[in-house]
């Protein structure tokens, strides 16, 4: 699985942790920044990179890390076919209900508010996670694109 990974200074560090995790987990990882720590820089300019690489591929997934994750799955959700979940730390229901119910493709994390291991497994669950296809939510799926602004 092709898994394109990017976040800003706060989630630098756990960007870095996942990248490994997902290698051992045997996926494909392509790191798109930062790829140095630099504490001012701007969450967007490694986010949108990351959406327009999930949005071209419909089979890739993308894991975007800042500080509580909320403000990289709003950047990512701009990109047409881009469906971002926000996980920060503890049940990981929601994780699973993401890919289950809204075949969700990024997952947004909260560096701040979930450790490593939380971390971990809420991205080796929402990976192994099918989307259920059942009809409800396909069809939810279907009326989310053809929201205008």
């Amino acid at each position: 699985m092709k898994i394109f990974l990017g976040g800003d200074h706060a989630g630098f560090e756990l960007k870095g942790k996942l990248i490994e995790f997902a290698r051992s987990l045997g996926h494909e990882v392509f790191d798109l920044g930062p790829l140095v720590y630099d504490e001012t820089d701007d969450y967007p300019d490694f986010i949108a990179p990351v959406a327009k690489a999930v949005a071209a591929d419909n089979k890739a997934f993308g894991l975007v890390i800042g500080g509580s994750g909320q403000g990289e799955a709003m950047a990512a959700n701009r990109f047409k076919g881009v469906r971002a979940a926000v996980y920060y730390g503890g049940n990981t229901e929601i994780v699973k209900i993401s890919r289950e119910h809204n075949d969700s493709n990024v997952l947004a994390i909260g560096a701040r508010f979930a450790s490593a291991a939380e971390a971990k497994r809420a991205t080796k669950l929402w990976l192994e996670t099918p989307f259920s296809n059942e009809e409800r939510h396909m069809r939810r799926l279907r009326k989310i694109d053809t929201i205008q602004p």
